[in-house]
């Protein structure tokens, strides 16, 4: 599958695990997809409630610049991040929002996804500890870089059998949810 430089921007609030969904979507590119990657993150003032960045560039050839400018897929879990991050998305490109965190107030050159990955969560596992994961299978099912069954294998790899279960159903909601939205 050939991949050009495809840039991802994962945002939210400390504590959402939006970091963790960027880490797992950048190591599966290089270890399950032979692809290169590079994650970067930013923390806003407090590691836990301030707004969190994490950029994603995945190629299939050379990176030379870690930081993302201008994103094919944004991803906004708050209104802050929302707020502050939507003018990055690249004319064309993809906004995935919770409906549940974000009202969105402005139009931008985007398809834009407003999908109830948080209520989905709760309702079906009723824990919003695996909120991200469930992102994560959105990214995944509407951005097709990396296969959902190389996502499901270092998900595996990178969680505590303990939670490994939970992880997966949310990760599946996600597939899910993104395959619906895509009519």
């Amino acid at each position: 599958m050939m991949v050009e430089k495809t840039r991802f921007v994962f945002s939210g609030s400390g504590g959402q695990g939006v970091i963790t969904a960027a880490i797992i979507l950048a190591e599966t590119a290089v270890l399950q997809e032979n692809l290169n990657a590079v994650q970067t993150q930013i923390y806003g003032a407090a590691a836990r409630g301030g707004a969190t960045r994490s950029d994603v560039i995945i190629s299939d050839s050379a990176i030379y610049f870690p930081y993302v400018e201008q994103a094919n897929v944004l991803i906004c879990l708050t209104q802050e991040a929302y707020n502050k991050f939507s003018p990055i998305v690249r004319p064309g490109g993809l906004l995935i929002t919770d409906t549940r965190y974000v009202k969105i107030e402005r139009a931008v050159d985007a398809v834009q996804k407003e999908l109830p990955m948080y209520q989905t969560v709760m309702d079906k596992i009723g824990k919003p500890i695996v909120f991200n994961i469930c992102m994560l299978g959105v990214v995944t099912a509407l951005s097709p870089v990396v296969k959902p069954e190389s996502i499901t294998k270092i998900l595996e790899e990178r969680i505590a059998p303990a939670f490994l279960d939970m992880n997966r159903k949310a990760l599946e909601l996600g597939f899910e949810l993104g395959r619906q939205s895509m009519g």
